[in-house]
């Protein structure tokens, strides 16, 4: 009996640690609340997937010394769905429960941001292209829509739910959808009531499948009146007006607080072809006084960019420009560098931080270090045209979309023979989004859909071909245009007003793992999409830039790591490879380059990044 009474006992001494060590986090009289006190968000973004997962730990130790107590992350649910119905929450970076563990470890509490849509510069805003197949669904619309969401967030629910302050994790917050105040000012599609029953029932599909944190809504302040959910914090993006952030949130929360800027940016993002976007340390600095001289949370966005790898990053439009595809690097002239690096931002917000909390800061970790690797030589190379004779071609009436061919990103090569000649002006109305033009084998010129040029001269001979090598620059992330995001060539192909049609084939080219180049395989002749391999050896791995200033446009694989897009335009003319990807001894590289201006032996390394050489 004395036995089980000293298990008993031990048992409930367990019990009574566990829930002493049980934190809490609250709304309540108008403060955020943890563990019975009054508390200050002060967060940093960033994105676990735009980060190598060798780096997480650093990146979040950098904002811890850089005064931050919260880190906040988007969930990408086009991240995770790998297939319909195929989940991927464990592999490399897109094990998210472990970013979420290894935040808790430095001490950090977590803000989720799960949408379902995001934004964020991330291709078509995080959501699935597949849904764009079925005609009857609406994106951000209606109940076969909600269904889809739904089964994403319940699937999300199943690997983080546990991980919420409410269940000991480090999970303070989650965000209902996203912005959608902006969305339904824009959209005009759908009518209000359906655009707020439609919001309603995301809310309800995050509350159903377990989140049980404080839930938060995230609009322009002057946006409040589309994007507040009765008894939901409304946080503001980008109000440096702290009277005005008062005066909204007050009106849709009660008449109370908190106040919380839950995107403050630091930075801002870049298209190509763009200047590339600078904010003073000195303007910064001012505005994060302001928030801690009156009392605001506030969330950074971003604190860290990171990097848009293989083909994540999306785009935006305007009325004058169909689309503007965003760079690869995500640096987003963040306080934190691309590299995880400390900038002159980083050191005036740290010394505020110190300031205002009083407290002594932990150390700035030691930086990643940066090598060069010289030249990379290049030792072969092979026509693209010659490379697809691999691949079996879809064969069809008229030219598919991506999305019709079961493809996300990357490239379609679309191919028509003639058995007769024909001269004119070809017409490619529903290019997206970028395309290079080759009859017989021979390049005629580029359409793009920037510059909404469409259409140009060609002579096809009898039993010519046209060859129309198609680019996915990202899917709109962002506006009333994010329906409308369909890819390749999604119209009818005209020479002056005949139709062409019969016959076409389709060679998919989803460049979704590293290409393999034909053994002893030698390109010829420049000005044709080319693709190269090389490999190099390592003896001390480090950090590195891959200059690609003298190339066109392209894509770059190291060790099987899709890099990300270059393209000579610039503002970027340098790809991040971080050294974690290294290996000491032999690296392998394979670059595409769909212009291939010169036929090339070499890629220069660089121990700097170039961000800022605009061409045009």
């Amino acid at each position: 009996m004395k036995g089980i009474l000293v298990i008993l006992s031990f048992l409930l001494c367990g019990l009574f640690v566990n829930a002493q060590s049980k934190e809490t986090f609250e709304i309540k009289n108008g403060d955020f609340v943890l563990n019975g006190q009054p508390y200050h968000v002060y967060s940093g973004e960033m994105h676990y997937a735009r980060i190598p997962k060798a780096y997480w730990s650093h990146r979040l130790q950098m904002m811890k010394a850089m005064g931050l107590n919260t880190v906040a992350t988007y969930v990408f649910w086009n991240y995770h769905e790998t297939a319909p119905g195929q989940w991927d929450f464990t592999s490399d970076r897109k094990n998210l429960r472990e970013f979420i563990k290894a935040a808790d470890k430095e001490g950090m509490k977590v803000i989720l941001r799960p949408g379902p849509y995001a934004c964020a510069e991330w291709e078509f805003g995080g959501f699935p292209w597949r849904l764009l197949n079925d005609e009857d669904l609406e994106i951000r619309s209606g109940d076969k829509f909600v269904q889809e969401c739904t089964t994403y967030i319940n699937r999300l629910a199943e690997e983080v739910k546990d991980l919420q302050i409410t269940h000991g994790g480090p999970i303070i917050m989650v965000q209902v959808e996203n912005e959608f105040g902006s969305y339904m000012s824009q959209q005009k599609e759908v009518t209000e009531e359906q655009h707020r029953a439609y919001y309603h029932k995301i809310y309800d599909a995050l509350k159903n499948a377990g989140f049980d944190v404080p839930f938060f809504t995230s609009d322009g302040s002057w946006l409040f009146q589309y994007g507040a959910i009765d008894g939901v914090l409304p946080t503001a993006n980008g109000e440096g007006n702290v009277e005005q952030l008062k005066k909204l949130v007050n009106k849709y929360h009660n008449g109370e607080g908190p106040y919380m800027v839950a995107e403050f940016y630091p930075g801002w993002l870049d298209h190509w072809r763009e200047p590339f976007i600078k904010i003073s340390a000195e303007d910064i600095a001012a505005q994060t006084e302001e928030y801690l001289k009156n009392g605001v949370s506030f969330n950074f966005y971003m604190v860290h960019g990171g990097t848009n790898f293989g083909f994540s990053s999306g785009a935006n439009f305007t009325d004058e420009v169909p689309i503007q595809p965003q760079l690869t690097s995500y640096d987003y002239d963040a306080p934190i560098a691309e590299n995880g690096a400390a900038t002159e931002k980083y050191m005036a917000i740290r010394n505020l931080m110190q300031k205002y909390q009083k407290v002594s800061l932990p150390e700035i970790p030691e930086a990643i270090p940066v090598v060069s690797l010289g030249k990379i030589k290049l030792t072969q190379s092979q026509s693209l045209f010659d490379w697809v004779k691999n691949i079996e071609p879809v064969k069809s009436n008229s030219p598919l979309t991506f999305e019709e061919l079961l493809q996300g990103s990357g490239y379609v090569l679309y191919r028509k023979r003639f058995t007769q000649p024909i001269n004119g002006t070809l017409k490619v109305p529903g290019l997206r989004d970028y395309a290079t033009v080759f009859v017989n084998g021979k390049k005629v010129g580029t359409l793009n859909r920037m510059d909404k040029n469409f259409e140009l001269d060609v002579k096809i001979p009898f039993n010519g071909s046209l060859d129309i090598l198609v680019e996915n620059m990202g899917r709109i992330n962002y506006g009333s245009e994010l329906p409308h995001n369909k890819k390749g060539i999604i119209e009818p192909v005209f020479i002056n007003d005949y139709e062409i049609t019969g016959n076409w084939q389709m060679y998919k080219l989803p460049m979704d793992k590293q290409p393999a180049l034909d053994k002893d395989a030698q390109a010829s002749s420049a000005d044709l999409p080319t693709l190269y391999k090389g490999s190099f050896k390592v003896k001390k791995s480090g950090d590195t830039y891959l200059d690609m200033t003298e190339w066109g446009k392209g894509i770059v694989f190291v060790n099987g790591h899709n890099l990300g897009r270059y393209w000579s335009v610039g503002p970027q003319q340098t790809l991040y490879l971080p050294g974690c990807w290294l290996k000491k001894g032999v690296n392998d590289i394979v670059v595409f380059d769909q212009e291939n201006p010169e036929l090339r032996n070499y890629v220069e390394s660089s121990e700097k990044p170039i961000l800022e050489d605009l061409k045009e």
